[in-house]
């Protein structure tokens, strides 16, 4: 497999974080280019950091160029402050950036939704996350995986409160056997599965990873 060129949207949350690392230190990757708010201190020789406007995405579309974009952007309402800026970035941004990557011929998209995503969902959340999957369906990539985790396991000074609580009483369950499928998950190993995956060219078209599978299968 040639070596390829790796975009990243949402480098600066805790699942990009991790997988800008890996990215970084693997040869199958010759060059990484990550499109952000705020320019971050990192720096690298196969790094290139692009400092944009969200709102106006089309005027650097050309620069949405390569083999294959990962997608961990996303944000909750509290920091979003409204469920339409959440929606913007939850579905607008992402569905409008991974379309202008499927114009520019980047062939493969792997994308971080949500456990329990559904277009039909009565929840806010779960429903964008449904739209979104829906959407970048539709668009001709070679191929499109989508991973469904279960609650992410972050960094100490990114993780939240709620998250800290639910991970302890998703760990007391899991303990006796109850929502194994379920199970926290270290957004260190869920990087690595979406570069591996990527990697193998074994399965094409769209693919879908669900949270039990997520944890079951191997690296």
């Amino acid at each position: 497999m040639k070596t390829l060129h790796a975009l990243i949207l949402g480098a600066t949350g805790s699942t990009g974080q991790e997988l800008l690392k890996l990215l970084l230190e693997d040869s199958s990757f010759s060059k990484v280019s990550i499109f952000v708010r705020r320019k971050p201190s990192i720096k690298h020789q196969k790094l290139t950091i692009h400092e944009i406007d969200f709102s106006r995405l089309i005027d650097y579309k050309k620069l949405i160029d390569g083999d294959v974009l990962f997608s961990t952007f996303g944000t909750t309402l509290k920091d979003a402050g409204s469920k339409s800026q959440q929606y913007l970035v939850d579905f607008t941004y992402q569905y409008e950036f991974a379309k202008m990557a499927s114009d520019n011929g980047i062939s493969y998209f792997s994308l971080v939704s949500s456990s329990g995503a559904n277009e039909k969902s009565f929840f806010f959340y779960p429903k964008i996350k449904g739209e979104l999957e829906q959407a970048v369906k539709k668009l001709p990539f070679k191929k499109t995986q989508i991973f469904q985790p279960p609650i992410l396991i972050r960094q100490p000074e990114l993780i939240r409160n709620g998250e800290k609580i639910a991970i302890k009483v998703f760990s007391l369950l899991n303990k006796i056997g109850i929502l194994k499928s379920q199970k926290p998950l270290s957004v260190s190993y869920l990087a690595k599965k979406m570069i591996n995956h990527i990697k193998s060219e074994k399965k094409i078209g769209i693919i879908t990873y669900k949270a039990k599978e997520i944890i079951s299968s191997k690296l």
